[in-house]
């Protein structure tokens, strides 16, 4: 979350630097861009084997140039608690189904999936239902890199089977190719704190499980083939346009 915070301090304060600088009314034109933008994800696939509903939060730099083609690259942080892993832990549950930490006590283990894609992307923005040529119809292509994981926490207990290196034979850790495509509306104003996007997007991740072993599982086979993963969704943007600062003009007498 501090990570958030700190981007969105900058995008502020280059919104007041960019400020006023050019007039997007007047034609199409060329600038590099910065943004944040959150997303909530449905599952689909082998993902949804595994995991339930999920959000997303992301942070998104590029380029439009002056014929509104957009190339940028973007992340985004997955997060989410929705597990539908059945049988996770059973191994080290008792006949009550609690798992005791190292003092003897019923610990309180929580489940949550973490994970992160990474993207280049290539769009077009076509100026259809806008106030400017700037501004319309956003479609966007991508392709790069995914991982996710299950996060297992033990709050303030401490339970040696699911620390450390033991973690690993239950982490479901993943790893693959990602794509992505959106398609939704892009709006630029002169005033950079104004200008947003929002739209629907549709990723398919091409993974492989990375462990070759769970241990709450033990004569389960780990398969690596090729998982088919999709997570779709809509989203929303604070897209923050890098004006160039434009030059003051003089006149003589």
């Amino acid at each position: 979350m501090w990570r958030f915070t700190i981007a969105l301090m900058v995008c502020v304060f280059l919104s007041l630097l960019s400020s006023a600088q050019r007039d997007v009314t007047k034609g199409i034109i060329g600038t590099p861009y910065v943004g944040v933008h959150f997303g909530m994800n449905i599952p689909g696939g082998a993902f949804a084997e595994r995991y339930g509903f999920t959000s997303n939060l992301g942070g998104v730099a590029g380029y439009k140039t002056k014929k509104n083609w957009i190339y940028a690259a973007d992340g985004n942080f997955i997060f989410g608690n929705k597990i539908h892993i059945e049988g996770l832990l059973d191994n080290l549950r008792d006949e009550a189904g609690t798992i005791t930490n190292s003092s003897g006590s019923p610990a309180e283990i929580l489940f949550f999936v973490r994970g992160f894609n990474i993207n280049a992307m290539v769009g077009k923005v076509i100026p259809i239902w806008s106030p400017n040529d700037n501004s319309g119809l956003m479609i966007q292509l991508g392709a790069g890199y995914l991982w996710h994981r299950l996060r297992i926490e033990s709050q303030q207990d401490e339970v040696p089977q699911i620390e450390e290196e033991n973690l690993k034979g239950y982490d479901r850790l993943t790893i693959g190719f990602n794509t992505t495509q959106f398609i939704g509306y892009n709006f630029m104003a002169n005033q950079g704190v104004y200008n947003f996007y929002g739209g629907f997007y549709f990723q398919q991740g091409f993974t492989q499980d990375q462990r070759d072993i769970f241990w709450d599982k033990p004569n389960e086979f780990v398969s690596k083939d090729i998982r088919i993963e999709y997570q779709f969704g809509f989203k929303v943007g604070w897209l923050v346009p890098v004006y160039k600062r434009q030059p003051k003009e003089f006149y003589f007498d």
